[in-house]
């Protein structure tokens, strides 16, 4: 396993993972920050219930219609969405303090939170991923072997999943997840080059100063 730390010489990254329900993008989420404990999750805030096992401000910040609203109003959400009867946001706070100090921040969110996050103050840091499943029978096929809905539930996922699907070309990658683990690696490998973009590295600047001044000095 790749150990990573934050790096204050490197802007992070807000790592955008987006996907119709089903096509693995919490799965590939767990999996990358095992690969990398440094990656930051941005816990979202939502007026769901929580659902059984899950654990307050781990899973989701679980708070109730009236505190999110105040805190889209206070602009202390960085996107927010209504979905499926709930809304679901991510804090701002955290994740400026992050990148900051040169940690990347893992989203797993849907596309109108992609857009919102993109149109931000923060949107030049973003990278964003969008994962297609190989079939629309095998993604229904993975939310039924899920077991967490019931029929009615999975079939709004299902009518939801082209309109989700359909935003595929607004990102910067696409992957079809048709082998978990070699999509896996692709995805490393697509974090790792983006890391050393220049843009996420600003030291690089005082750097070539520095080379300008030795070269100087010598003549």
């Amino acid at each position: 396993m790749t150990i990573h730390s934050g790096n204050p010489g490197r802007r992070g990254l807000l790592i955008i993972l987006s996907s119709p329900s089903g096509a693995g993008k919490s799965t590939l989420s767990k999996r990358l920050r095992d690969w990398d404990p440094s990656i930051r999750f941005s816990v979202s805030a939502t007026t769901r219930a929580p659902r059984v096992g899950e654990v307050d401000g781990s899973d989701y910040h679980f708070t109730d219609e009236g505190d999110f609203k105040r805190m889209v109003a206070d602009g202390e959400m960085l996107e927010h969405a209504h979905v499926f009867g709930n809304f679901y946001g991510s804090p701002t706070g955290p994740v400026r303090s992050a990148i900051e100090d040169g940690c990347d921040v893992l989203f797993d969110i849907d596309w109108q939170g992609a857009q919102q996050i993109k149109n931000s103050a923060l949107g030049s840091n973003v990278m964003s991923v969008f994962l297609l499943p190989p079939s629309i029978t095998e993604l229904r096929r993975r939310l039924e072997s899920r077991g967490q809905d019931g029929v009615d539930v999975i079939a709004k996922r299902m009518r939801k999943s082209w309109d989700e699907i359909s935003r595929w070309s607004e990102y910067d990658y696409v992957l079809v997840n048709d082998d978990l683990d070699k999509t896996e690696q692709r995805l490393k490998t697509i974090i790792e080059a983006t890391r050393m973009a220049r843009s996420q590295q600003p030291q690089l600047q005082d750097h070539a100063r520095q080379l300008q001044q030795e070269f100087e000095d010598m003549q």
